[in-house]
């Protein structure tokens, strides 16, 4: 059974690093919680180091600079890395070919424009969907107002062309204060359900994992993956991906899963996030309510 610990505090002197989503764990996408803030930051004196590691759609330097606008002090986190990053690398190398059709809000344009220094070579030209090879997807044109059945012409017409679809955000969904947003991963399954290939780069898929290892090694700061803790809120995302790279996983209930658990995001009900892990047959090395 996994156990529910009360802080990071009480597990952390068995980790090195941690991989940390962001939306659900260190902030709401408004707002950072000051008690994961303290969380990291008790850590990263401890000696360990952070890894915020996010699927949103846009380069690091990007989420970096919105960290910093919400109040996210750097004192938080060592290293930021981005499902953007790992399928920026994948779209400049050809992946869905060298004309693409974009389907992603304009605050998703420097995917295109700002690449990562380790990224090397020319981005594909940005064209219709009559003219495309393939399609880059980093999320919903209008996400406030539009839903993945917006898009189902779109996918069915690019389907019967065979264009592959390179998927940004593997996240369905996503919490935006007290708002449920679809992510770019919604439009990415809808269009494998139609029999469509959809190609993806972030949590839970190797990428982005891989990635996250090189930037640690870079700084020489690599533990063994039994020293690594994946922290996150997506049982699909986070905790899977961390399952299967290996690495034990600290599932936050407070997130997107909250009403599943009790009345108190703060306090999950041992016996319903049992049967509910039980039904998904996942096994996180322990869970928390909050990140703190």
């Amino acid at each position: 059974m996994t156990p529910v610990i009360d802080s990071l505090a009480a597990i952390a002197d068995r980790y090195e690093a941690v991989f940390c989503d962001l939306w659900g764990c260190l902030h709401n996408g408004i707002t950072p919680w000051p008690a994961a803030v303290a969380a990291l930051e008790a850590f990263r004196a401890r000696g360990g180091v952070v890894v915020l590691l996010t699927n949103a759609p846009r380069p690091a330097t990007v989420i970096a600079g919105h960290l910093d606008r919400m109040g996210v002090p750097r004192s938080a986190w060592d290293l930021l890395v981005t499902s953007g990053d790992a399928a920026q690398a994948a779209m400049v190398a050809g992946a869905v070919g060298r004309r693409v059709y974009h389907i992603g809000a304009a605050k998703d344009l420097p995917f295109f424009t700002d690449l990562a220094p380790w990224v090397e070579g020319t981005v594909p030209a940005r064209v219709s969907l009559a003219e495309a090879e393939g399609i880059v997807c980093t999320g919903l044109f209008d996400d406030l107002t539009e839903t993945p059945g917006d898009y189902r012409g779109t996918l069915l017409l690019a389907r019967e062309r065979g264009l592959k679809l390179l998927c940004a955000n593997p996240d369905i969904v996503v919490d935006w204060g007290d708002r449920r947003l679809y992510c770019a991963g919604a439009l990415a399954r809808a269009y494998k359900e139609m029999g469509g290939e959809s190609l993806y780069f972030g949590k839970p898929h190797p990428p982005i994992y891989d990635l996250a290892r090189r930037r640690l090694a870079a700084l020489g700061r690599l533990p063994a993956d039994e020293r690594i803790l994946a922290v996150g809120d997506g049982i699909a995302t986070d905790i899977a991906g961390g399952m299967a790279e290996g690495l034990d996983t600290l599932f936050v209930t407070g997130g997107l899963a909250a009403e599943a658990f009790g009345a108190d995001p703060e306090r999950p009900d041992p016996a319903r996030l049992a049967a509910w892990l039980e039904a998904r047959q996942m096994t996180p090395t322990a869970a928390i309510g909050r990140l703190r």
